[in-house]
């Protein structure tokens, strides 16, 4: 009884995330007469990548690719150099407030992006940050950071301090023992905290709209060209829009095995 309700609980996760996208991508690959044919064949007769290629070459979209490119990598990279330290301060040192210092960091997602959105204009546009990847990744990685100090700090617990106290007797410092012993022992969760900050500043619309207007990200800049496309070229849009994320999780997939215990060879 217990392997049924876990096999059937997969199989709806399963089916929860890859019906969309097969439908994203059957939508994408079907082309005009497929989107409108109702019920959907399982795999389309007349197969082929002429509407992904009509999407890509909308003017505007490759240069809104790589801002987007950039504004992921830059939150992955600030979200793992704040992150991690502050994760590790909290895994590894008592001080007075550090249960309300945790309180305060999941607080931070409590105030809406767009409350935010005028002052956080203004003050980019002061410090030069307005309508540049740098500035829309650091409000990403602010969204981002809260799950990284949390998580980090988790995984910092689970090393045994043992194993760096054994490192400093051998004569390495604090932080060659945190860098050579703790950081390779938390690399698989390091890794689900990489994918979680690329996929939350790839996906995200609201800044990037707000905070951009020349160099806006793929998100934003679909959110404008294609609410007026052929709802054929919208479906490729999205598939188009999710290939980035799943090739990112695919390349560091035997981290995330790691964390779980499976094997991946």
């Amino acid at each position: 009884m217990k392997r049924q309700l876990y096999l059937t609980g997969v199989l709806a996760l399963c089916a929860w995330t890859l019906v969309p996208i097969y439908f994203l991508a059957l939508g994408a690959l079907g082309g005009r007469d497929l989107v409108n044919t109702f019920p959907k064949p399982f795999w389309p007769g007349s197969a082929s990548f002429t509407t992904i290629r009509d999407f890509l070459a909308i003017d505007g979209v490759a240069a809104a690719t790589l801002v987007s490119v950039e504004t992921a990598c830059l939150t992955m990279l600030f979200a793992l150099l704040l992150g991690l330290p502050a994760g590790y301060a909290l895994a590894r040192f008592s001080f007075p407030g550090s249960g309300l210092f945790r309180l305060l960091i999941l607080l931070t997602r409590a105030f809406p992006v767009a409350i935010l959105a005028l002052p956080l204009t203004v003050g980019f546009i002061r410090l030069g940050l307005y309508d540049t990847p740098l500035g829309v990744s650091l409000l990403h990685t602010a969204l981002a950071l809260p799950f990284a100090v949390l998580v980090s700090s988790s995984l910092f617990q689970a090393v045994p301090r043992e194993l760096e106290e054994a490192a400093w007797v051998f004569g390495c410092s604090k932080f060659e023992a945190a860098r050579r012993v703790v950081l390779p022992l938390a690399l698989p969760g390091i890794a689900a905290i990489a994918i979680f900050a690329f996929v939350i500043s790839w996906n995200e619309v609201f800044a990037g709209a707000v905070l951009t207007v020349r160099h806006r990200t793929l998100t934003a800049y679909l959110l404008t060209v294609l609410s007026e496309s052929p709802l054929h070229v919208q479906f490729a849009g999205g598939f188009v829009l999710i290939l980035p994320t799943i090739a990112f999780i695919y390349a560091v997939r035997k981290h995330l095995f790691a964390m779980w215990g499976i094997s991946n060879r």
